[in-house]
């Protein structure tokens, strides 16, 4: 259910020094996605357009990989902590005119709308509000130091936590908050950065809201591993396989047969459809889309493709924004590339590569073949070995081959070229003029037999 009166704040500005990588740590893949992508995922169908980024380290390489969100980015030039980006968004949190804000990391891929609304729920009527789990191993996590009443006292980062002082807790705070901004916002102006890492945390809130008499309620949330941060490649590995983990289950249980399912991955945004066929080790990523009756062999990739019913893309392919038709099929070892298009019962076999190219109904190119800006009409057959020789060293040029043709093998079509309807190209030639409908072209150099020389006795 949409919350109209709150918006979200995902604090995406730190480098991540743990990930030992010049990349921003929220744009680490899981499944081929950013780790950010899927924090949007969960918050949009909640707050809609009401959400607000605050970018910092790598700001143009975030900004980048998400056009069309600039208005919802808030720069952090310098970085000192949470609470200091909160501080740096609060003026544009107030533009939205809600009354309330969910602030979370960029770096909680596991995050689910589901998780964030049971969360939003249960922190209903406080001022401060926040999330809390306790794993096995609390590790770096700011730990929760409640009262004698078990009400929330404050919460202390890991590496300023005093045993003497706080004990051993477990309970930690899972770094997501529900802020009613009318009261939050006197607390900024309060927060100092007198600690070990010389930061302004937004944990501090919640002690200062207690001194100030707020409503303050520390929610808690058992053990439950989505709400936790990625701050290490080991985590992040970690955190991509549950991830795998639970979408192939979502798709399992919606009638995708999977074999070997371990070593299957499939992405957030690719569809399947029931009663299609994954055959694993295989990685589905992007927008694919696999239809009913459609099967994918093992040690395939696919980004961005779609599979028409009863298509076969058989072992060891690999395809990129490549369409496939009703009942075709592909591999095994072919690449497609962007803008292959294959039309129903067309045929591509093995060691055949294709880049803006199409193959059209009943056609196929069965062996060893590079097709690019290429048009292959229906039911032509494109012999072993061909090649349309597409490049110039500064253009591009198209090669048309009408419907019956056929092209036979070792042929290098240089492009621009038309090979007409039914038309015949002889094996071994290198065309470079248009061969007219049902005639012969023929390019090769004569043959001529000498007598063999007798061997040296």
């Amino acid at each position: 259910m949409p919350h109209h009166d709150a918006a979200a704040l995902v604090l995406a500005a730190g480098k991540g020094t743990r990930m030992h990588s010049d990349k921003p740590k929220v744009l680490h893949t899981l499944l081929n996605e950013p780790m950010l992508g899927y924090v949007f995922a969960a918050l949009e169908p909640l707050f809609g357009p009401a959400v607000l980024t605050v970018v910092g380290f790598g700001a143009d390489q975030v900004r980048r990989a998400y056009p069309g969100r600039e208005a919802a980015f808030v720069t952090q030039t310098e970085q000192l902590g949470t609470g200091h980006a909160l501080q740096t968004a609060l003026g544009a949190l107030r533009k939205l005119g809600r009354t309330h804000c969910l602030v979370v990391n960029g770096d909680t891929p596991l995050l689910e709308t589901a998780t964030v609304e049971r969360f939003l729920a249960e922190a209903k009527g406080a001022d401060v509000a926040f999330a809390t789990i306790t794993p096995e191993h609390p590790g770096a996590f700011g730990r929760v130091i409640r009262d004698a009443d078990d009400r929330v006292a404050a919460i202390v980062e890991a590496k300023d936590l005093d045993p003497a002082k706080h004990g051993d807790p477990r309970e930690v705070n899972a770094g997501v908050y529900f802020l009613r901004l009318d009261a939050a916002a006197p607390l900024l102006d309060k927060l100092t950065n007198a600690n070990k890492s010389g930061e302004y945390y937004i944990t501090d809130l919640v002690g200062l809201a207690r001194e100030a008499g707020l409503s303050v309620k520390g929610v808690r949330c058992g053990e439950d591993v989505n709400l936790m941060g990625i701050n290490s490649p080991l985590e992040l590995t970690e955190a991509e396989e549950h991830l795998r983990r639970r979408i192939l289950r979502a798709w399992q249980a919606r009638g995708v047969l999977a074999h070997r399912p371990e070593l299957v991955s499939v992405g957030p945004r690719v569809r399947l459809e029931p009663g299609c066929e994954l055959r694993g080790p295989c990685e589905l990523y992007g927008t694919t889309s696999v239809a009913r009756g459609a099967s994918v062999g093992s040690h395939c990739v696919l980004t961005d493709s779609s599979v028409a019913e009863n298509a076969q893309v058989r072992e060891f392919c690999h395809l990129e924004q490549a369409q496939v038709g009703p009942e075709c099929q592909v591999g095994p070892y072919a690449r497609l590339r962007p803008g292959a298009v294959l039309e129903q019962a067309a045929r591509v076999g093995n060691f055949v590569e294709m880049k803006k190219a199409t193959l059209r109904k009943g056609a196929k190119a069965n062996h060893l073949t590079y097709l690019g800006d290429a048009d292959v009409g229906e039911k032509a057959n494109v012999g072993a070995g061909t090649i349309t020789c597409n490049y110039d060293g500064k253009n591009k040029f198209r090669t048309e081959i009408g419907a019956g043709a056929f092209i036979g093998s070792n042929t290098a079509l240089v492009a621009p070229v038309t090979v007409g309807e039914n038309a015949l190209v002889g094996a071994g030639s290198v065309i470079t003029k248009d061969v007219p409908a049902g005639q012969m072209g023929i390019a090769r150099g004569r043959q001529t037999n000498l007598p063999r020389r007798n061997k040296a006795s």
